[in-house]
């Protein structure tokens, strides 16, 4: 299923750069992913036309998020950074809508009216401004 659905958005040039999927109890597959804002228009027709091909139960779109992410190879050697960038946003009341990771990447999808705010309450609990 992945593979027809992002060789689909491939075919039409849309980058996607943020994928995160998972299986229910019930054995359905919920696929969550992001493309750029001027890309979304052309993703979700694409999308909804494939979705009765593939048994989609439908196609959701939200305009209004944006990704926040903290970088550093100290990642793989620090536990806890993901413990602490989760325990900032819950305690600044910023939901936290999607997480990806990597070795030294942790993103975080949050509500784009929030992403100031969270980038300035990670920037503190992180001690970004000593220099």
């Amino acid at each position: 299923m992945a593979a027809l659905i992002f060789g689909q958005l491939a075919e039409r040039d849309i980058n996607v750069d943020m994928i995160v999927q998972n299986v229910s109890a019930e054995g359905q597959t919920d696929i969550s992913f992001t493309v750029p804002a001027d890309q979304i228009d052309v993703a979700e027709a694409q999308l909804r036309g494939l979705a009765g091909e593939i048994g989609a139960g439908g196609v959701t779109t939200d305009r209004a998020i944006a990704r926040v992410s903290i970088v550093g190879a100290g990642m793989k050697t620090h536990p806890g950074v993901a413990a602490k960038m989760f325990a900032t946003l819950a305690s600044a009341n910023i939901n936290i809508e999607m997480i990806s990771t990597s070795a030294i990447r942790l993103t975080c999808v949050v509500r784009e009216d929030e992403a100031e705010r969270a980038v300035g309450v990670l920037h503190d609990a992180f001690e970004l401004q000593k220099g």
